[in-house]
């Protein structure tokens, strides 16, 4: 005589359960459930005879397992308080108690949370619903400098949130998106599968049979595959510089056209001068740019951390101050 405690989770599709689960469901005298429980249709297609029971008494659900084998099939979102209660039940009277899982979450399943999270804010939360993707690039791009933040100072215990926060914008942007009626709409499965594509499609050497020696072959590759994404979207105007985006900061950007620059061997004449802009200052920080390249610097990493320095002194000198 047995009881066993049947869990599943809502992250995976109802009546996908381990062969172990149906087993135990097929084997016992009586299976007990909730009335609508996501798992009753596959029951009754599976031949499983199923009583519903709106408040599981713990004593009652034990005493029907002295009496033959058992199978409580637990609420999506688990029964723990339930669980508790017989455990304090059979501790003096031992009964043979099983938890069983039926199903498992899968790696990134919560990822479904988090979408069904945002749907709902979007239909119930007023700020929620008024946001469009304009009114939320500042969004996106505070959260993405707070990540460069905590991985520059070596904060990884507060890297996790931050990078929950950009997920999050993301998958606001797709929520926003799926909204649309016309052919610009998409969802956050366009939005993986367009990514999935991308990186299958630029590793041939992990999804393919091209082989390479090391990581230089591999960037030359991507490049190489690039190029000729660029020019089947572009065609003949297809350009080296497609798809730098103007609006990051100036010194990023600088440094992101002369790499893409220098990948081509553009010639030295086609740097700006003085005589370009009539102001000699922007020339400059173009140069330290290409200084900083010449020392695999990055250099708005390097003038971050300058700042940095600046930042901590200001703040001790007003500590002195007060």
């Amino acid at each position: 005589m047995s009881l066993t405690l049947l869990a599943t989770t809502h992250r995976v599709a109802p009546g996908l359960l381990t062969w172990k689960a149906w087993d135990a469901l097929r084997s016992a005298g009586r299976v007990l459930v909730r009335p609508g429980h996501p798992l009753l249709p596959y029951l009754r297609d599976a031949g499983v005879t199923a009583e519903e029971t709106a408040a599981p008494d713990p004593a009652a659900l034990v005493a029907a397992a002295r009496a033959g084998d058992v199978v409580w099939v637990a609420a999506p979102e688990g029964d723990e308080d339930l669980m508790r209660e017989i455990g304090a039940l059979v501790v003096h009277d031992p009964l043979d108690v099983e938890v069983l899982h039926g199903s498992y979450d899968l790696p990134g399943a919560r990822l479904l949370d988090l979408v069904a999270v945002m749907e709902r804010l979007r239909s119930h939360c007023p700020w929620d619903r008024e946001q469009t993707h304009e009114s939320l690039v500042p969004y996106l791009l505070e959260e993405s400098y707070e990540v460069l933040d905590t991985i520059e100072t070596g904060d990884y215990g507060a890297l996790r949130e931050e990078l929950g926060d950009v997920l999050m914008q993301v998958v606001f942007h797709s929520e926003v998106a799926s909204e649309r009626t016309d052919e610009t709409a998409f969802t956050v499965d366009d939005v993986a599968a367009g990514i999935v594509d991308k990186l299958v499609r630029r590793h041939p050497h992990v999804f393919a049979d091209v082989a390479v020696s090391g990581a230089d072959e591999v960037n030359a590759n991507w490049e190489q595959i690039k190029a000729a994404e660029r020019a089947a979207k572009s065609g003949a105007d297809a350009s080296a510089l497609d798809g730098v985006a103007m609006g990051q900061p100036a010194l990023s950007l600088a440094a992101k056209l002369q790499r893409r620059a220098d990948r081509m061997d553009a010639p030295d004449e086609l740097l700006p001068t003085a005589a370009d802009t009539g102001n000699d200052l922007g020339i400059r920080l173009f140069a330290l740019v290409r200084e900083a390249a010449g020392r695999n610097l990055d250099p708005e990493a390097e003038l971050r951390a300058v700042s940095r320095v600046f930042r901590d002194r200001v703040r001790a000198w007003e500590r002195r101050e007060r």
